[in-house]
């Protein structure tokens, strides 16, 4: 659950970030935040290919 909660919280500063870049007009910054924002969702996949990996494992 924890992982779930940091996960989502890169997703959520990576889009922060990437608003503050387009409103900044700072590439570098929108492209940070759309960087922070892809390695949320990665871990959140990375995350329940695990759980569905274990599930198998434990059936």
């Amino acid at each position: 659950m924890a992982k779930n909660l940091e996960n989502a919280k890169d997703q959520v500063a990576g889009k922060a970030k990437e608003a503050e870049g387009k409103v900044t007009n700072d590439k570098a910054r929108e492209l940070q935040g759309k960087g922070q924002n892809l390695l949320g969702k990665a871990k959140d996949k990375l995350e329940e290919a695990k759980e569905e990996v274990k599930n198998k494992f434990n059936k």
